[in-house]
């Protein structure tokens, strides 16, 4: 099998510093051990209630974190995985990430997707509307994302790498060729693989090269058993979850950190 046009970049590993069930001063403590363990990305969440365990439990707002963090750390890119694009006006956003990516130093990644979980929706006060229309609404905002970051004054410390969640094949997919500088897709290794081979085919068609975008997906598992695997098939940014429950253990996120450190050492 012939490797994939994005196969000459470096391998990444991120942690998703899940922000439930916790106290902030936890938090804080975890993104600086995951700085120090040498991750290349904290990510969070944009949601308003945990998403696992105690539905009512302990929960933190995305963006203000994100500012927090882009002040305390020094080295790792931040991002949510991902931005409920249905949360915030879209050049508000634009406006807010290019300030985190100011606040970081030019460290900012804007993850953005869709948007799925109905309670947010519910108790926020927000049209939870349909999966297609809050698809629709994700193709209206990214251009107006763009458009604003070349408006704002000072300008985004560098060109802001959009990162796009979702696997839709024939609306988010093609939103990913035309916009994003990161997929992040879920599921099996095939299911990866397949979704892929969909991505390349809507960059071709849109005639964009697709090494230009790195391929992102989450880990439950060490590398032992998908390391190889989810490399072969052209992925290049792997990302463990962690919270409170666990008091952010990071013993999973090591291992991928060194699986990275080989592997890269074996390309160079």
């Amino acid at each position: 099998m012939s490797e994939p046009p994005y196969a000459n970049r470096p391998f990444r590993v991120g942690v998703q510093l899940q922000p439930q069930h916790a106290e902030y001063a936890d938090m804080r403590r975890a993104v600086s051990a995951a700085e120090e363990v040498g991750v290349d990305v904290i990510f969070t969440w944009d949601h308003f209630f945990p998403l696992g365990g105690d539905p009512n439990g302990k929960h933190f707002e995305c963006w203000t974190m994100l500012a927090a963090w882009a002040e305390q750390t020094e080295r790792v890119e931040l991002s949510a995985l991902v931005s409920c694009n249905s949360y915030r006006n879209a050049d508000l956003l634009a406006d807010m990430a290019r300030t985190v990516d100011h606040i970081s130093g030019g460290r900012l990644i804007l993850g953005i997707g869709a948007g799925w979980f109905e309670r947010d929706y519910q108790e926020y006060g927000y049209d939870f509307g349909t999966p297609g229309s809050r698809i629709a609404a994700l193709g209206n905002s990214l251009p107006r994302i763009r458009a604003r970051f070349d408006r704002l004054n000072p300008p985004p410390m560098r060109p802001i790498p959009i990162l796009v969640g979702g696997g839709g094949e024939r609306k988010t997919l093609r939103l990913a060729a035309e916009y994003a500088d990161i997929w992040h897709g879920f599921g099996s290794v095939d299911t990866l693989s397949r979704k892929n081979g969909i991505l390349d085919d809507w960059c071709v068609k849109i005639g964009r090269d697709p090494g230009e975008i790195e391929r992102s997906t989450s880990a439950r598992s060490g590398p032992e058993k998908l390391g190889e695997q989810l490399v072969a098939i052209g992925e290049r940014l792997i990302t463990v979850g962690a919270d409170g429950t666990s008091g952010f253990d990071l013993a999973l996120t090591r291992d991928w950190v060194q699986f990275r450190d080989e592997h890269n050492a074996d390309k160079s």
